[in-house]
């Protein structure tokens, strides 16, 4: 099996050739991203891997199939970036479901903490030797109330986490977990009353036309005052603007972001040396009380190992059997995953 492995970063080489060697699937890195300007490299693959920001829209979609490239393998869980309903019948998607909920939720973890504590000024101030204590009061989360949007893998991580913490965790999800309830003493509640009662709201869904912009003017409006607000998913659930607005009018407390909605071109490379375009997120990264990570909550030894893994076998068990449990289909109006594994026409 020949795959042309697009958007590479030298994180990715060792664990693809790793497991490439090991399943006997060759890969052929390209650093730049899979676009219509780019399909033409994928000529004389069986397969494409791609990543969150690769755009695998129905113009790229049938020039892979006019160039006999049957597989599209997601070195991720999300799949927004694919027109599956124009991929259903002409590409077997297959993705990784999950790789490491530990690293996504510890990396939330993470930016709370910093955000709250005031680590990250704490820490420029002390590489200038200026040990002052002003302005860096935080606040405890034990005793705080916190609403996860959700409950799936990384959600319920990130539930244990917090209630480690004595938090008091509220969850939303349209299949609510009554494992996680009678375990763990979560709550699961409306939309509406996780907005109005949480002091940190952190999202964990995927994206979807339903949780499109589930963050915006209205529904911040309806959350506690000070809210801080934690985003490691997906970028477009939040309406940026909205979000600006909101830290502006002192309503969001803070915002911990490791996903943007315009990432796609941003994200992942080295802008330092150029003026940024974007306004928004211009803006969002000047404001004291927002922290911005560039989509790194995966990036852990062990998610990348389970990454290159799974999609390894993903397609090496598609290619042996002709189906793959972690395959995407599309059925009723919506992709999902394929419980029988033979979800392709």
């Amino acid at each position: 099996m020949k795959i042309a492995f697009f958007d590479t970063k030298p994180y990715d080489k060792p664990y693809f050739e790793k497991y490439g060697k090991e399943y006997g699937v060759t890969f052929k890195f390209f650093e730049t991203k899979l676009t219509a300007d780019t399909v033409e490299l994928a000529a004389g693959y069986d397969g494409v891997c791609a990543f969150v920001n690769d755009r695998v829209d129905a113009a790229v979609i049938d020039r892979l199939q006019e160039l006999g490239v049957g597989i599209l393998a997601l070195r991720c869980a999300g799949f927004n970036n694919v027109d599956m309903k124009h991929a259903f019948g002409r590409l077997h998607v297959l993705r990784v479901p999950a790789y490491s909920p530990y690293a996504v939720a510890e990396h939330a973890m993470a930016l709370l903490l910093t955000s709250v504590r005031r680590i990250h000024k704490a820490y420029i101030r002390s590489k200038e030797f200026n040990f002052s204590l002003s302005g860096l009061t935080g606040f405890d989360l034990h005793g705080k109330t916190v609403g996860i949007v959700g409950t799936g893998k990384i959600g319920k991580v990130f539930a244990g986490i917090c209630l480690g913490f004595g938090m008091r965790v509220l969850a939303y999800d349209k299949y609510p977990d009554a494992e996680l309830v009678k375990r763990a003493g979560v709550e699961y509640v409306t939309l509406d009353a996780l907005f109005a009662e949480s002091d940190v709201i952190s999202l964990h869904c995927p994206l979807t036309e339903e949780t499109h912009y589930l963050v915006n003017a209205d529904s911040i409006s309806r959350m506690k005052k000070g809210v801080v607000i934690i985003n490691t998913s997906r970028g477009a659930l939040v309406d940026s603007e909205a979000l600006l607005s909101g830290i502006k009018s002192r309503q969001v407390g803070a915002a911990c972001l490791d996903v943007y909605e315009e990432e796609a071109d941003l994200f992942f490379e080295d802008n330092s040396g150029h003026i940024m375009e974007d306004d928004t997120l211009a803006r969002l990264i000047t404001m004291p009380n927002v922290l911005v990570t560039s989509h790194q909550a995966f990036l852990t030894e062990e998610a990348l190992e389970n990454i290159a893994e799974t999609t390894v076998k993903n397609i090496v068990t598609l290619a042996e059997t002709g189906e793959c449990p972690n395959e995407l289909c599309y059925r009723g109006g919506e992709a999902k995953d394929c419980k029988s594994g033979k979800c392709f026409s």
